[in-house]
């Protein structure tokens, strides 16, 4: 029996009323909230809609009736196809906007929070080539753009190195080139791209999981260092160094050369072992006069001047007076331990990647810096009863997860340790509001600062404060 699918209607001059969640706008049709690919607040649209349920559906503009003054032409010429920023069309004074009442909007819903009032985004001084890391895929099923199916052009070669297409795992778009990272950026991938094509090298089948070429990482520092991660698909030495060399040649500036041969199913090279092929196995970044070493698996934020600006806004939450035992939670290579150790007592970082660990403790070495420790392990295991009992009770904690916020388990550990003030930054207000519901039994929110890290995209950072309550003021 085939199943037969009802279609969806379409849904005329529908006027964009918000910005929604995932980089989506948001239309009203009677009762109906539709999420909209590609729609500006103030638009006029006629709607396709692809997803319908009983109290939201989603769509695709078909026709703009009325464009709204927030538009802006967008810059690139993979805008809309590739996925990434989503809100070039947006104009950059409203995209920070809609960031902050992203902040704003989630603690209030999600944190259920008496809020104060929310200092001003911080915007990116570069809304261009602010990247210091990329990640590129290898394929041999190009995406094809709908310019090019009606074309009627053949395509003579699928082979593409570029972005994963949104919500297809096995298509990727070619990208011919990307504004996110500065130069030689581009002109590595392209480099890469031709010496393959021009020596049949084999693109990777991420269906079949098989192909030499699979991934390309490229890393950028501010202090002009450059690191360049190859993962193969398979093992092949003679054709792998040849690849190397040749890149190595035409870019004698790259610092690091490295590679790992990833025969797993996914690509994460979190769990691999990767190998310097040639120069050094490292590079190194800078900020107040402190170097940070940073080793291909260590996480360091991607935009470095915006880093910057977060982390001076971290030291000045943490409202140090040089007394103080600090826990810095979620460390990484131990940058915003480091960066405020000449403030505080003693700074506890803890972070469960061990090799990150290892470069915190090398930075603080590195730097002079000897009023830190460093533990790698499970979150939840290491704020244990013992930990504090051997490493003393904190004054102030700063926490910095990942996406996914804390486990439950972890903020209500970090609530029972009872710290005077604990400052939380997040990449995810929707989760971080969630985590300041547990946290907001025993403290109250008493600073917010949203930062834009990632320009022409949904995504913002945001640093909250939290004062314990009837918690002393620092002198």
């Amino acid at each position: 029996m085939i199943r037969k699918f009802k279609k969806l209607p379409l849904l005329e001059n529908i006027s964009i009323i918000d910005a929604g969640s995932e980089g989506k706008a948001v239309g009203k049709s009677d009762e109906l909230i539709v999420f909209i690919e590609g729609g500006i607040p103030g638009d006029v649209v006629d709607v396709q809609l692809t997803k319908k349920k009983k109290n939201y559906a989603e769509g695709r503009i078909v026709k703009i009736h009325q464009s709204s003054e927030k538009r802006s032409q967008p810059f690139c010429e993979h805008f809309s196809v590739c996925g990434g920023c989503k809100w070039q069309n947006l104009e950059y004074k409203w995209q920070l906007y809609y960031k902050q009442k992203q902040v704003a909007d989630n603690l209030k819903r999600i944190g259920k929070i008496d809020l104060p009032e929310i200092t001003p985004i911080l915007a990116s001084s570069r809304q261009q080539q602010y990247r210091n890391k990329l990640e590129y895929t290898f394929s041999n099923k190009m995406w094809l753009t709908l310019e090019e199916i009606q074309s009627g052009k053949p395509v003579e070669q699928r082979n593409a190195l570029g972005f994963h297409i949104p919500g297809m795992f096995d298509k990727v778009l070619d990208i011919r080139n990307c504004y996110l990272q500065a130069e030689p950026s581009n002109s590595i991938r392209l480099a890469v791209k031709a010496y393959a094509l021009d020596h049949g090298l084999s693109f990777y089948d991420i269906r079949e999981h098989k192909g030499l070429l699979r991934n390309l990482i490229i890393r950028t520092s501010s202090t002009g260092e450059l690191m360049l991660i190859f993962c193969f698909g398979e093992l092949d030495q003679t054709n792998s160094s040849q690849l190397m060399d040749h890149i190595l040649n035409l870019f004698p500036g790259i610092t690091s050369l490295m590679y790992t041969v990833n025969l797993k199913m996914n690509d994460t090279i979190a769990d691999q072992e990767i190998i310097t092929y040639k120069k050094q196995g490292h590079f190194f970044e800078e900020m107040e006069g402190l170097k940070f070493k940073i080793s291909p698996k260590s996480f360091y934020q991607t935009n470095s001047q915006q880093a910057h600006e977060l982390y001076k806004v971290v030291r000045e939450y943490a409202g140090l007076t040089g007394k103080e035992l600090v826990y810095d939670l979620y460390t990484g290579t131990g940058t915003i331990a480091n960066f405020i150790a000449a403030h505080a007592k003693k700074v506890i970082g803890v972070e469960y990647i061990a090799d990150a660990i290892e470069d915190a403790k090398f930075n603080s070495t590195l730097n002079g810096i000897k009023n830190t420790s460093f533990f790698a392990g499970d979150m939840k295991v290491m704020l244990s009863d013992s930990f504090i009992e051997t490493n003393g009770r904190p004054d102030v904690i700063i926490t910095d997860p990942p996406r996914n916020g804390m486990d439950e388990a972890v903020a209500r550990k970090i609530a029972a340790l009872n710290a005077e003030r604990i400052v939380y930054v997040s990449c995810n207000p929707a989760t971080q509001a969630r985590d300041l519901l547990i946290l907001g039994e025993n403290y109250e929110v008493t600073r917010i600062q949203p930062l834009d890290m990632f320009p022409h995209t949904h995504h913002v950072e945001n640093v909250v404060l939290l004062k314990r309550f009837n918690a002393p003021s620092p002198a």
